[in-house]
């Protein structure tokens, strides 16, 4: 498993934007300047999480986008799957397989699905905006 670039942008906007939302709405053009990212990019990603009910955007003058919950409310791994669909390791995990029954690899292939949805269910938004990101784990 490989956390492409959609689902590495969506956290840094979703994290952009709770940063400076207090200042009403975010545009995208100016999330694309201080992150680096293409602004045709981030239209992309963002339908998906207006989708996801992670975002509210208001066309218009003074218009962009907001959070449409709190940081404690975003789940990373729920924002991961919105964004990139299924983490599983291995595509057993998401589709089945006909092996399954009898597969000496599955246990480890289910393990290793575990840890990682526990590990990033351990973080929320409001984890990233404390810093939680640069040190690897959770902050509460």
């Amino acid at each position: 498993m490989m956390i492409s670039t959609k689902g590495r942008y969506s956290l840094r906007l979703l994290v952009d934007v709770a940063e400076n939302q207090r200042e009403g709405y975010i545009r995208l053009r100016d999330v694309a300047r201080r992150q680096g990212i293409s602004e045709k990019y981030l239209e992309i990603i963002v339908r998906t999480l207006v989708q996801e009910d992670y975002l509210t955007g208001v066309r218009g003058k003074g218009g962009g986008y907001r959070l449409s919950r709190d940081p404690e409310d975003c789940n990373i791994r729920q924002v991961l799957e919105a964004a990139e669909g299924p983490l599983a390791p291995v595509v057993c995990l998401e589709n089945g397989c006909p092996r399954m029954e009898r597969c000496p690899t599955l246990p480890l292939w289910q393990g290793l699905d575990q840890v990682i949805a526990a590990y990033l269910d351990g973080f929320t938004l409001a984890d990233l905006l404390q810093g939680a990101g640069e040190t690897g784990a959770p902050m509460g």
